[in-house]
């Protein structure tokens, strides 16, 4: 019954494009009339004509909300206008839009679902009533009134015959009522004639106000509608179909707005590191962040648990307008004197356990572990550090000696000296798993044995750095105990416990603020990152008021020089 209700010349040409051929025969007659260099008569004359990108990644576009209702829509393309100073907004042929994102749009196909956000004709946004002039001679071939919301409105198709091998369509939507009551079927329309008007709301389709005009060089088994946007992995079908309405106009062929993933590929080789991966064997195109989501270029959305940045997702209208207002008000350092760094530290220091009361804001979650480590160095007089397997800890040169997902991981070289792991406290796959009865306390006696090492060299532990649970080890929460063990020894042999709340804090574990209080222990350092979303780059390192005096003792002069009041 699936394939009964495929139509076959469609099949046709997806069996043609899987061959590597053009999938619709009739392109290259067409692409071969369009070279006679054809002067076309203006659809939309005399007025003053401005691009406009609507694209997943448009930041002409904007905020998620700009499109959200077609209220919200309809007021940014009015925004638009004022913006760029236009009385015709032109763009979208192959542009790939976050607007198609409802069930209406959607499909499920071999790699789960899908929406049909490529665009295929050219919008022509402009006042309600413009009238629109044919372009070619045509003849008409079907008035319909697309009625419901987000649908054509009515719509008119002109029928071409410029040579005795060539046939082809011209579709206009979004007109107005009474652009269908003069015409009839088989009337012909001369080049450079009025025969339409853009439509108003809602009447058009309940979209701002524009005209959609689409190419067609086949049907595909439809007669009085045909689909205006196309599925991504069509988009080769659809555009041999559909071609670049463009050509029959004045405005110019405007190139892709996103590049191709095999461009971007190579100038990522040319310009970045290698060292920095790409995930998955297929990269993703990443353009927009919309609430809990990730849209790549084509508009399908991922579920992001893996960004590891928003903690209240992407593009929060809070976080967007507070980043907003202070950049309009004031970019500095903490040299001067200012009032938000203090609110913001004493709000942050309520959030924790006595007697962590002293911030240090640093620009992200590594340069705060850098700080932290360099705190617990200065104030033991000590260098070594005991960590966890598999722990990480930041990209910086310090953190990255006590991350052991990265110097034991590809092109690591090794723990230094100065950095003791012990195994990974796993309850359920780790080391003495099976141990039910003392495998805790046989993590602890691994730290024991590293404190008993560097008592007989006459050294002691400048801290143990810990992720309170762990990230890249795989989300494994420690045994019960383990760390209130743990913090007793390090203490006890004079060290300092840290720990590194940047993947884990602010609330992330649901019923504390922070997840080191899931196992009642008190730390005397606290590192932080990531703490509002949006992508802001900020950390801050929380610590005791006699740690922080000491340190200040130590250093006769401390600042933070990047970072934002």
């Amino acid at each position: 019954l699936r394939l009964e209700a495929i139509d076959s010349e469609w099949a046709y040409y997806v069996f043609r494009e899987a061959c590597g051929m053009e999938p619709c025969p009739k392109k290259a007659a067409f692409d071969q009339w369009l070279s006679t260099k054809l002067v076309f008569a203006p659809i939309l004359p005399n007025l003053k004509t401005e691009e406009v990108d609507l694209s997943v990644g448009s930041s002409t576009l904007g905020h998620f909300t700009n499109y959200l209702d077609d209220e919200s829509f309809t007021q940014r393309i009015q925004e638009i206008f004022k913006e760029k100073n236009a009385d015709l907004l032109i763009g979208g042929y192959l542009e790939t839009r976050p607007l198609y994102t409802t069930d209406h749009y959607t499909q499920i196909g071999d790699e789960g679902p899908e929406w049909r956000t490529v665009h295929l004709g050219l919008d022509l946004w402009a006042a309600p009533e413009s009238t629109l002039y044919a372009p070619l001679e045509g003849t008409v071939y079907s008035l319909h009134n697309n009625e419901g919301d987000r649908n054509y409105g009515p719509t008119i198709i002109l029928l071409h015959q410029p040579t005795p091998d060539l046939e082809f369509y011209t579709l206009y939507g979004h007109l107005s009522l009474d652009s269908l009551t003069p015409l009839s079927i088989g009337q012909t329309i001369p080049a450079g004639q009025a025969f339409a008007k853009i439509g108003p709301q809602p009447e058009n389709g309940n979209w701002p106000p524009h005209a959609h005009f689409q190419v067609i060089l086949h049907l595909v088994g439809n007669q009085v509608d045909f689909p205006g946007v196309g599925y991504p992995s069509e988009k080769n079908i659809w555009a041999s179909i559909c071609p670049n309405p463009r050509l029959l106009t004045s405005f110019g062929v405007k190139p892709d707005s996103v590049p191709q993933s095999e461009i971007l590929l190579n100038k990522r080789a040319h310009y970045l590191g290698k060292n920095l991966s790409l995930s998955y064997q297929k990269p993703l195109t990443m353009v927009r962040g919309q609430m809990q989501y990730l849209l790549d270029h084509t508009g399908r959305r991922y579920l992001d648990t893996v960004n590891n940045v928003p903690h209240v997702g992407h593009q929060h209208p809070a976080v967007v307008e507070a980043g907003i207002r202070q950049m309009k008000l004031l970019n500095t350092n903490t040299r001067y004197l200012h009032s938000t760094i203090l609110e913001y530290a004493e709000e942050l220091a309520q959030l924790f356990p006595d007697p962590l009361e002293v911030c240090f804001f640093v620009n992200s979650g590594s340069e705060a572990n850098e700080l932290a480590l360099r705190m617990a160095k200065m104030v033991t007089g000590q260098k070594d550090f005991v960590v966890l397997e598999t722990g990480y800890h930041g990209n910086t040169n310090a953190c990255i000696g006590v991350s052991s997902y990265k110097f034991d991981g590809k092109g690591g070289q090794g723990a230094p000296p100065t950095t003791h792991k012990i195994s990974m406290p796993d309850p359920f796959r780790g080391r003495y798993a099976a141990d039910s009865d003392r495998g805790t306390q046989r993590y602890v006696e691994e730290v024991k044995t590293i404190l008993e090492s560097l008592r007989e060299k006459g050294q002691g532990p400048a801290a143990f750095i810990h992720e309170s649970i762990l990230s890249c080890g795989g989300q494994i929460v420690p045994p019960d105990g383990f760390f209130q063990k743990t913090y007793r020894e390090i203490q006890k042999a004079g060290g300092l416990c840290i720990a590194d709340e940047v993947q884990t804090g602010m609330g992330r574990v649901g019923s504390h603020n922070w997840a080191f209080e899931l196992f009642g222990v008190v730390p005397d350092i606290v590192t932080l990152g990531k703490p509002i979303g949006n992508g802001h780059p900020i950390g801050a390192v929380v610590t005791t008021r006699k740690i922080a005096d000491a340190f200040a003792n130590g250093m006769e002069f401390f600042s933070t020089f990047g970072g934002n009041p």
